[in-house]
């Protein structure tokens, strides 16, 4: 399979027409063997932060759920073993898990920067024969930062290879409320360590995951201005996005900004109830919800703008 055969793989089930938004933000919390993302102590504390008890989410269960919704997802789990000594959920599992779904579920991978020239060759692999269409960091629970120079060799592999690289942002439910925060560092997650991978990799596509609190003016200020950055909605209910962020989105950033929720730890159903009253004009609802997404994950093959 080539790459330009694996970028548009999983993607040809979608009836883009049929679907009422693209959520770009979802989490695989188990394998099919029963193992999970998270440790457990981080996955006792994540459940207490967002007041959640919904046991763990298989990703079967998880395409009924947005099938039933007209949604698509975009999959991923997180590959931190390195700083967490967690053995991560194989990308190649969730990649084939994706690809039983390809109508509602797009996969991402998730790759340790740490792991130097394995995480590249992995890359590679993972997109050219396992369709996977992006890759997630969380560079607090990674630990590294995203400028560090370790990371690049992997940035630019994934630049190659055409396909988005989505960075978690701000805070981190993932730690909460533990002793130390769980050993997980906040200041990893600044949005403006970006700035310098947009300078650096000009042809990345990059996502900035959830409204980036406490450093939202530094996101919206490298999102508008850097082509090639974008930021997801996730992780927040609508009610409580900051106001400058609600201002941009209905403006300046109306085509950089995109419907995330953050499941199963938020419900695209809370989300978009919550999203429905929110002061967003009419014409940029759709943009927010499905087009922008379509864009920035490669979709639409139909020429159309």
């Amino acid at each position: 399979m080539t790459v330009a055969d694996a970028a548009s793989g999983p993607a040809t089930g979608l009836a883009l027409d049929d679907l009422v938004g693209i959520d770009v933000h979802t989490h695989a919390e188990i394998s099919a063997d029963g193992h999970p993302s998270l440790a457990a102590e981080l996955e006792a504390g994540k459940a207490a932060y967002f007041g959640t008890d919904h046991g763990q989410v298989t990703i079967d269960e998880m395409a009924s759920y947005y099938r039933q919704r007209q949604l698509a997802a975009v999959v991923f789990t997180v590959d931190a073993q390195a700083a967490t000594g967690h053995p991560p959920i194989r990308n190649e599992e969730v990649a084939q898990s994706c690809a039983r779904h390809p109508d509602v579920l797009i996969p991402f991978a998730s790759l340790d920067p740490h792991r130097g020239r394995d995480a590249v060759r992995q890359a590679r692999t993972l997109v050219t024969e396992y369709g996977v269409r992006g890759f997630k960091f969380h560079p607090s629970l990674q630990a590294f930062w995203p400028s560090d120079r370790l990371a690049y060799p992997l940035y630019e592999a994934i630049q190659e290879l055409g396909v988005p690289a989505l960075f978690h942002s701000g805070q981190t439910g993932i730690g909460a409320g533990l002793p130390g925060g769980g050993g997980i560092r906040l200041k990893y997650s600044n949005p403006m360590e970006l700035d310098d991978v947009a300078v650096d990799f000009p042809e990345l596509t990059i996502i900035c995951a959830h409204p980036s609190v406490p450093w939202q003016d530094e996101a919206l200020a490298v999102a508008g201005h850097k082509p090639n950055v974008y930021i997801d909605l996730s992780g927040w209910s609508p009610k409580y996005f900051p106001p400058q962020l609600v201002r941009q989105a209905n403006s300046i950033l109306r085509h950089k900004v995109l419907f995330g929720s953050d499941y199963p730890a938020i419900t695209p159903d809370r989300w978009l109830r919550d999203f429905a009253q929110l002061e967003i004009k009419e014409e940029v609802r759709p943009l927010i919800l499905k087009e922008n997404a379509v864009k920035v994950l490669g979709l639409d093959t139909s020429g159309r703008e």
